[in-house]
């Protein structure tokens, strides 16, 4: 009987991680809501007087869980008011990401792959992953103007260098044993790149991949105070300019959400690309 309790961990220990966290997420929104509706101010003015009332935020600075709830509702549900922005920002995101995976991902293999030009690319590389992107803001907006292509431009230029870094250093730690091996059998680039360094390369551009996504859903917000006339990021600061803090969370929790679940789902992928490769070969991310 005793020997069979290793192989069937009771369901506390096997969701442990899980628990513990939505104990603490619940502590925090309890805590949260009890300063919105004034419930510790209430609680403790008995005991500490009128320094209670520190406890009791108005709601022009911050909104409480329920009315963020309530709000949600109202967006997504009643209204569809919030469908129409996300639409927008999606389309941003996929044409923005999606040019930095096929610029980012050539670049940063034939950088690894080949050593002078590897030596051409490492100055700008190098220069533009120690410069806030950010701060070449008003440049884009002089070259490009504003509107639907600056926002693309932005969220392009935030997410590339991750990918490209990514990718020249997944060709860097590629098994040489395995090139000259191929090359012995009379392999050609080609083959090398499709056969061994692409595949190699797949967990490295995963982990490239996960952190241009935060990066991206900085763009959007930023890029959208640009010329924009809707998107996620334009409400959350139309809204945050009209102290409508609860529609401001409801957007920032949307930002969250998307990019959260495209994080998971890029684990997800990473777990199964894994189970092919050997043992001290795991992924770059």
């Amino acid at each position: 009987m005793s020997s069979n309790q290793p192989s069937n961990p009771s369901f506390l220990r096997q969701h442990e991680g899980l628990l513990i966290g939505l104990g603490v997420l619940a502590a925090v929104l309890i805590c949260w809501e009890g300063l919105m509706r004034g419930w510790w101010a209430d609680m403790l003015s008995p005991i500490i007087g009128s320094a209670a009332e520190k406890l009791r935020i108005r709601r022009i600075f911050i909104s409480a869980p329920s009315l963020v709830l309530a709000q949600t509702w109202h967006l997504y549900v009643e209204t569809g008011e919030i469908w129409h922005h996300l639409a927008v920002s999606g389309l941003e995101l996929v044409l923005g990401l999606g040019l930095a995976i096929l610029v980012g991902i050539p670049i940063g293999l034939v950088t690894g792959w080949y050593r002078r030009l590897s030596y051409a690319a490492a100055p700008f590389l190098t220069a533009l992953n120690a410069t806030p992107q950010v701060a070449l803001l008003p440049l884009l907006v002089i070259w490009i103007g504003t509107g639907f292509a600056i926002r693309i431009a932005i969220i392009f230029l935030l997410a590339v260098l991750p990918i490209a870094i990514a990718a020249q250093s997944a060709v860097r730690t590629t098994d040489h044993r395995l090139v000259r091996l191929s090359r012995s059998f009379g392999a050609s680039q080609t083959q090398l790149f499709r056969s061994i360094i692409l595949p190699a390369s797949l967990p490295f551009l995963i982990g490239g991949l996960r952190l241009a996504i935060g990066r991206a859903m900085i763009g959007i917000v930023v890029g959208e105070l640009y010329g924009s006339a809707s998107g996620v990021g334009l409400m959350i600061n139309r809204a945050g300019s009209m102290f409508q803090t609860d529609t401001v969370f409801v957007g920032v929790l949307t930002i969250v959400v998307v990019g959260l679940t495209l994080t998971a789902l890029l684990q997800r992928l990473e777990r199964r690309l894994n189970l092919w490769r050997p043992p001290g070969h795991g992924g770059g991310s």
